[in-house]
């Protein structure tokens, strides 16, 4: 019994304080909450370099800028479609052009046939129903001044009755789509 006793009281003899510490989360663990609130902010940064906010905004600029290309696609797409129909009305109509001159001197030519004279009148009509359909315009030249984006001069005459680079005589008639010169008309111009 006295080794029982001896072993008994070697349990109640208490350690030394040295001995006992506590664990190390409960040494290094912050005071406050708000130094608990730094302390996770720190290791985040650490964790996460990149900062976050900014790659929404990089988002929406990077969109924003693929509906502003999008747009000047879809007005660009516009124009060349609009640019390629007129370039392909040209071409038709300047096709049609001999026709059109062919038609007109038999029709200032004098025939004893009326029912030939009357069938070109109705081609030709048909003709430049056609042309209007279109959006062809003849330009106008008799009477009116010289303007060289519509005219093609290719006789001059001296005449004081008439006023400068008035137009005397159309030789050949000129078309035009909209602004655009199908053909220029061939006259004579005074003084």
């Amino acid at each position: 019994m006295a080794a029982k006793k001896k072993n008994e009281h070697s349990e109640e003899t208490p350690k030394p304080e040295t001995q006992e510490q506590p664990p190390e989360e409960t040494q290094e663990a912050p005071q406050t909450e708000e130094e608990a609130v730094k302390a996770e902010q720190a290791a985040s940064e650490q964790a996460a370099p990149a900062p976050a906010p900014e790659k929404p905004q990089e988002d929406s600029e990077r969109y924003l800028r693929l509906m502003a290309e999008f747009d000047n696609y879809k007005k660009r797409s516009a124009k060349e479609r609009e640019a390629i129909y007129t370039d392909v009305r040209v071409d038709t109509v300047t096709k049609f052009l001999p026709v059109f001159d062919n038609l007109e001197r038999v029709m200032k030519t004098e025939t004893a046939d009326e029912a030939f004279k009357k069938g070109v009148e109705m081609t030709f009509n048909q003709l430049m129903d056609v042309f209007k359909k279109l959006g062809v315009e003849a330009i106008e030249s008799v009477g009116k001044p010289f303007d060289p984006a519509f005219h093609n001069a290719v006789m001059h005459v001296e005449d004081e009755s008439l006023g400068e680079n008035e137009i005397v005589e159309e030789f050949q008639k000129g078309f035009r789509i909209g602004d655009r010169v199908v053909r220029h008309s061939m006259v004579k111009v005074a003084n």
